[in-house]
Order: C-alpha cells, then structure tokens, then sequence
C-alpha cells in the first residue's frame, strides 16, 4: 500500500509570541527519495531571533503562574490534538526525511502519549522536607526543598527523531512552567511545524512556544542571557560547541554513540540475532543507539551470523511512503555517500563484508562487516546508517573497560541469562544504560535515557527532563 504522493508544497512560518510571521528567506525542503519540493522552510534572521527570545522571556513568568493542573490540561489537549493529526504530521515526517511510514506513524503516536506522561508529570513536581534537627545548630527549625521552573528554555532537535525528539523537549518545558525557543533541525523542519500548530492550538499562551529556524541564528540563541537552560540533541562536535559557549547555563545534551550490543554463549542466539538485524538498519540506522558494534561470543559465533543474515534479507527496502516498507532512506544523499565511504574504508583496510551494500541516491541498504578492528572508523566512529560490524570474543571483561574507557557511552545492549554476568555489566560499564536480553537501541518514552562522557549530559524522559528543567530553592523556617 502507497500512500498519497501528490503533495503540495507548503511555506512553513515561524511562531513568534502569539503570531505566525513569514520569514524573509526561505530555503526548499526536498523528499529525499523523489527529490520534488515538499516544503519552504523559513531561515530565521538575528531579528527574528531577537524577537521571539524577548517573547519566551515576556512569556516564562506566566507560565511560571500557571498551576500545575492547568499546565496539566493544556498538554493533554495538545497530546489529543497530535493523535487527531497523527497522519498528516507522520507523513510529513516521511516525506522530508525518507523514514519509512510506518515508523512515522509509530513515531507521532508514541509523541502524543508521551505529551500525556508529561502532563501527568505536571501534577508530580515534588519537593521534599529536610530534618534540621541533626545538628545543634539546626534543631528547632524547618526547611523545604522545593523545585521552580528554570525560565525560558531553548531546545535544538535533530532531523532523525523529529517528533519524537521535540515532544521531549517542548513536553517537559511547558510541564515545569517554563516557556520555550525551539530551532528544529532545516532538514526536518515541515512536520515539527504541524506538531507546534497542534501544541499551539491546545491554548498555549502567547510567547510560550515559539519556532526559529535555520542554523544561523543557534549560536545568538543559546547564548543569550534571557534563556535560562538549552536542550539539545544532535552531534558530539556541535554538543561541545554549545556546552563550550554558554557559560554557566545549565543543558542537557543527547549526543552519539557506537552501539554496543554482547551476544554470550548463554544467549538466546535467535532472538539476539533478529533484534540486532532489526535495531542495526531500521530507520535507516540514523539513531544514536543504533546497533553498530556487535560482539558475539566464540562459541555461538556462527549460529548467530546465520540467523543475522537470515534477518537482514527478510527487512524491506524500498519507497518510505509503501506501508510495507520498513527501511526508507537516509536523510540525504550525502548522508548515504558518507556511509559508504566509511564502509569502503573498512573493506579497504581489511573488513569482509557478509552483506554488503549498494547505495541509489540516498538509499542505502544493510550491510554487516567482519574482520574489523577497533581502528577502523566503522568501529571507532558513530556510522549513523544502516551497517554493522561483528566481532568475536572469549573473555567479556575486557570489552567491558574497552567500553568504559572510550568516549562514548550512552547505551549498551547484552544478551546472556548469567545474572551474575549482567551485574557486572551494569556496575563496571561506563555507560547511562545496560539493555539485558535487549540492544542497545531498546528505549521507552517515561525512563530515564542519556549518556555520560561525550554521549552527553542529563537524561530525558518526562519526570527527569522536569527535574532538570526546574531549579531547586530552599525555605528554612526559624
């Protein structure tokens, strides 16, 4: 089944106060597997910028007012809102980015319930009572902790989770009573605008949710000294740049990886096998916990590679508006001749493909390298596409402080039925999460998901994207 191709193309306009205004400039938004126009993105200008700082600054004291219940039913009339237009966004989502429908569809479903989690959150923000009289000088008073919103927030999304991505972030902020700037990404910028007109016709009030776009004014946004906290997914590189920048702000920052998954010998191994086919090349691999380097023990190596292969030639690539797609393409062309380069680098160096790919465009399909190396770039390097390298061990503990001491870690998947094994993953493996019978690609909207070291800072997930996007203030009562 094919959706609907004929589609228009739209201008999309920017969400300053309580208006929508026309850009100046625009720049064509092309579907990466038709290369037709689908959309006008604006390119916001410094004055644009300006503007909508001043309105989320104007904004964030009546957010700030608003209470708990009513920020509660405002979410959850923009989360009903988002599933009446779940379509629509979904295929928009599709048509810009070449995700495949069907997991556009996933994808906006799943950002409404997650904006109803934060409205249950809203209700949730908790303080707590600190006991004074556990020293002398503290005894007969009374202290609370309790959490306010931090002000005025700037989220920056990326093009390969859209709507997913932006709801946690605009969800949370307006959870905690803070207003927002949101840039999304110039490559998926069409849906994101139709999620913020069904936020926005929810009754957000004026000057709590406007929309910049264009990467020129970023570096003026996050800077400014009226926004009191920057949200932002996206690259390591970019992710420094940004923590490097701003000063004493606070952020947190969802940034790469190189996804890790073990396979033990005492692994489901067919389970394994099809979870890390699915997790390595589903949504074209462009996720940051995307199973990219997979271990696998010696002794249930070649079981595993034969239900891996199997696996892999049973996913469907094709047109992303097919509903029996499952892989669309990459974001862009570019993108995809980038991936290949990487793994023709790897093949160069020695690697042996046991798929491998070919590229039409910025399609890509699935490919799986053995014999690498930790060098290699495909090892050592976020691929963001849909290829996976394989690598065999007999003891796992070293893996373990290889993992701990590289630069990533955000997630790590292991497949085993050794509880003793799965303790020793979690407490020595330096990472923001261990997957058991999972990949590292496994995520649920309500947990608590992010990296340390250069995977990033903070987590999201509704209650912990409110916690960092609050600020504690005690009361002592003499």
């Amino acid at each position: 089944m094919t959706a609907e191709q004929n589609y228009p193309s739209q201008t999309i306009r920017m969400r300053i106060g309580d208006s929508w205004v026309d850009a100046e400039r625009h720049q064509e938004i092309r579907d990466p597997y038709r290369n037709d126009c689908i959309a006008r993105a604006p390119v916001s200008t410094a004055q644009d910028c300006e503007d909508a700082l001043a309105c989320a600054h104007a904004a964030k004291s009546e957010m700030a007012a608003m209470p708990g219940h009513e920020r509660a039913r405002l979410l959850h009339a923009a989360a009903d809102n988002v599933s009446q237009r779940a379509y629509e966004i979904a295929e928009a989502m599709t048509r810009e980015t070449g995700k495949a429908l069907r997991d556009s569809r996933v994808e906006t479903q799943r950002a409404a319930e997650l904006l109803h989690l934060c409205a249950e959150e809203a209700v949730r923000i908790q303080g707590e009572h600190i006991p004074m009289d556990a020293t002398a000088n503290g005894a007969g008073k009374m202290a609370w902790l309790m959490r306010f919103p931090v002000g005025a927030v700037a989220a920056i999304t990326p093009f390969n989770g859209p709507i997913s991505l932006t709801a946690h972030k605009l969800g949370p902020a307006l959870a905690a009573g803070n207003s927002l700037v949101l840039k999304p990404s110039p490559k998926a910028p069409l849906c994101v605008h139709k999620l913020v007109e069904a936020v926005i016709d929810a009754g957000v009030p004026a000057g709590a949710v406007n929309t910049l776009y264009g990467d020129d004014i970023g570096p003026q946004m996050v800077r400014d000294p009226r926004i009191d906290f920057v949200s932002f997914t996206g690259s390591i590189p970019v992710g420094k740049l940004i923590r490097d920048t701003i000063g004493m702000k606070r952020v947190a920052l969802e940034l790469g990886g190189v996804g890790p998954t073990f396979v033990h010998r005492d692994a489901d191994v067919k389970a394994a096998a099809i979870a890390c086919a699915r997790n390595g090349v589903l949504l074209a691999g462009q996720s940051c916990v995307s199973v990219q380097n997979i271990f696998v023990h010696k002794s249930v190596h070649d079981s595993f590679v034969e239900a891996l292969c199997n696996e892999l030639d049973r996913i469907r690539f094709g047109d992303p508006l097919d509903l029996d797609t499952e892989v669309g393409t990459l974001i862009d062309e570019q993108a995809a001749a980038r991936v290949e380069q990487m793994l023709e680098q790897a093949v160069e160096a020695g690697a042996k493909p046991l798929r491998g790919w070919r590229r039409n465009g910025a399609q890509l399909s699935g490919t799986i390298l053995t014999r690498v190396t930790p060098h290699m770039r495909v090892v050592s390097e976020e691929i963001f596409g849909p290829a996976m390298t394989l690598q065999t061990y007999e003891d796992i503990e070293p893996l373990f402080k290889a993992i701990s001491d590289s630069p990533y870690g955000l997630q790590c998947g292991l497949y085993t039925n050794s509880l003793d094994l799965a303790m020793s993953a979690f407490k020595t493996i330096r990472t923001g999460g261990v997957i058991l019978n999972g990949t590292s690609r496994w995520r649920s909207d309500q947990m608590p998901y992010g990296g340390v070291k250069d995977s990033g800072i903070g987590r999201e997930g509704p209650k912990f994207s409110i916690r960092d996007m609050t600020e504690e203030r005690l009361l002592v009562i003499n």
